[in-house]
């Protein structure tokens, strides 16, 4: 089958042959409905230098945010239906530690004994026609389109998973949320808060086609740059944002989070920017929960996926065939995409 391959730490993908997978015990072979490209992805290739992990030797075929249908069953897996279609959670732990048990993989205690993290992240993911996957990281789409869902894997979990943990600064009237950052995240995030609260919703960004976006979904837009701070502060009574969601993660956004969350809010790194801010006692209103977040458990990409189901949450996609899998990357990595983009590779 033909695949994107990952070869090596500053060096661009290439598009191959390689072997047909087969399924292991307790392992399903899906046939890739989509697979999204995330700029993760393009951190593997383009900037580390090498692996900061340890559990992402090259190579492996690209993709952690897939769907497909069930082409074949391993050994030992029932429940499952032959041509139904699916969402892949894509982090895989060890299973055993109390992490995984309660089905978040992504703190598993024991990658070690994995010696990956995910599908698409030191195992071989979805840029391919067919993938293997363990069965209870499969969930059901129904009827619901599946190249669409697929960058629901990381791009709609990822923004669920941290806004639910916020949710409770967000409970009574009066309450205020703030995504900075519409890419993929923050665009389905600001549908999120639109449908789990009755806050009201601030979003920034630089780029006036996503922040039309986000004023599409509810919220209202503030432009990056002069008096961001006094004007978001200003949607707000001057009380600052009960609850801030920073979907970039460099400095200049984490200063600007910091800026304006409210006394007693919640501020949360979701970006993986590698920003840095210099805390100190009198440098944040009191009480306010500064904390970072990593992707979601199996159960709440459920409740995406309902969401999805519902109407809820629509991602904007661009598909791509397998042929234009490695434009799409290009793009990604040159900043010329306004939505998800998606291979869909047997289009």
């Amino acid at each position: 089958m033909r695949a994107i391959v990952f070869e090596g730490f500053k060096s661009f993908p290439v598009l191959k042959e390689v072997p047909d997978p087969t399924p292991g015990p307790g392992e399903v072979l899906l046939k890739v409905a989509g697979a999204g490209a995330c700029h993760s992805d393009v951190g593997l290739f383009h900037d580390f230098p090498e692996d900061p992990t340890g559990l992402m030797s090259p190579p492996f075929i690209l993709g952690h945010e897939n769907s497909g249908w069930v082409e074949a069953l391993g050994d030992g897996v029932t429940g499952i239906e032959r041509g139904a279609a699916y969402l892949c959670y894509g982090p895989i732990g060890c299973g055993r530690c109390r992490a995984c048990s309660r089905g978040q993989d992504t703190y598993c205690e024991r990658p070690g004994d994995v010696g990956y993290l995910a599908n698409g992240l030191g195992r071989d993911g979805g840029m391919a026609e067919y993938m293997t996957v363990p069965a209870r990281n499969l969930v059901p789409l129904g009827d619901a389109d599946p190249v669409d869902a697929a960058p629901l894997a990381d791009a709609g979990l990822t923004p669920f998973h941290a806004i639910k943990r916020a949710l409770p600064h967000l409970a009574g009237g009066g309450k205020s949320a703030l995504c900075i950052g519409l890419g993929g995240l923050g665009l389905v995030g600001v549908q999120i808060l639109t449908a789990l609260t009755g806050a009201k919703i601030i979003a920034t960004d630089m780029k006036e086609e996503a922040m039309k976006q986000a004023e599409s979904f509810g919220a209202t837009t503030v432009p990056g740059g002069e008096n961001q701070v006094e004007q978001i502060r200003e949607l707000t009574d001057g009380r600052g944002v009960d609850a801030v969601f920073d979907f970039v993660g460099v400095d200049p956004t984490i200063k600007l989070a910091a800026s304006v969350v409210a006394q007693r809010g919640a501020l949360t790194v979701v970006g993986i920017g590698g920003g840095t801010y210099p805390w100190n006692f009198f440098g944040l209103p009191y009480e306010v929960n500064f904390s970072s977040t990593y992707w979601g458990t199996i159960e709440d990409l459920h409740d995406v996926v309902a969401m999805y189901r519902a109407g809820q949450i629509t991602p904007a996609v661009e598909r791509y065939s397998l042929d234009d899998g490695l434009e799409a990357y290009r793009k990604l990595r040159d900043g010329e995409l306004d939505a998800r983009a998606v291979v869909v590779p047997h289009s």
